[in-house]
């Protein structure tokens, strides 16, 4: 997921190149989040099915968003349009549950994730050490956390819920410390759609997991 771009670590912007790329990038992450609030709006009251139908269309968008990179840039931020608001659909059904039995948990992830982004995000940005280990750590880590979330499907582990939340929550730190750096890499602006929605899915994630970890406080 935080891997959705990747550039050669051969060294930085020119300050000014380096702050175009951070406002174009963070300018489609914003765009992006109001599609995905749109999106949950629209999908408040669907059932579950629907939703993750959404959700293999939105991956499919993310897919389709790679090849469309170096062919064409309205294309492909068309695809990062849609790609938002069907994460918005897919995530509808959590949100409106936690709305209408949690409300505070959401507020509270919220904060919580802005907190997360502004920090780990800042590090990245700063760190001038290459942290493309981290990425082929991160993904690996990552695939490992999606086992041991199939695993408590069918498991019952006292807690499960919050330890998995909670590794998913180091696993994208170090992801998103890594997105963060990529905007001070050399790769041309037409990369700004991908790293948005890289640094997108950062922000959802750490959102559902601190949402995960709120919304369990009263106990499983």
């Amino acid at each position: 997921m935080g891997d959705a771009v990747s550039f050669r670590a051969v060294g930085a912007y020119p300050p000014g190149r380096t702050a175009t790329l951070f406002s174009h990038t963070m300018g489609y992450v914003a765009v992006t989040t109001g599609l995905f609030a749109a999106g949950a709006y629209l999908g408040r009251d669907l059932p579950y099915g629907p939703g993750l139908l959404a959700f293999l269309a939105a991956f499919a968008c993310l897919i389709g968003m790679r090849f469309a990179l170096r062919r064409s840039r309205g294309l492909t931020v068309g695809l990062l349009a849609a790609f938002g608001v069907f994460m918005g659909v897919a995530t509808a059904p959590t949100l409106a549950y936690y709305a209408d039995t949690d409300p505070q948990a959401l507020w509270l992830a919220g904060g919580a994730t802005a907190l997360f982004i502004a920090g780990f995000g800042a590090a990245g940005y700063a760190i001038r050490r290459d942290l493309s280990i981290i990425a082929r750590l991160g993904f690996w880590a990552l695939v490992a956390l999606i086992g041991f979330g199939v695993v408590l499907i069918f498991v019952e582990i006292p807690g499960g819920a919050v330890i998995y939340s909670a590794i998913g929550l180091v696993i994208f730190a170090g992801l998103t410390m890594v997105d963060f750096q990529r905007l001070r890499q050399r790769g041309g602006l037409d990369s700004a759609p991908m790293l948005a929605a890289s640094i997108f899915l950062d922000i959802l994630n750490v959102f559902l997991f601190f949402l995960q970890i709120f919304g369990g406080r009263r106990g499983d």
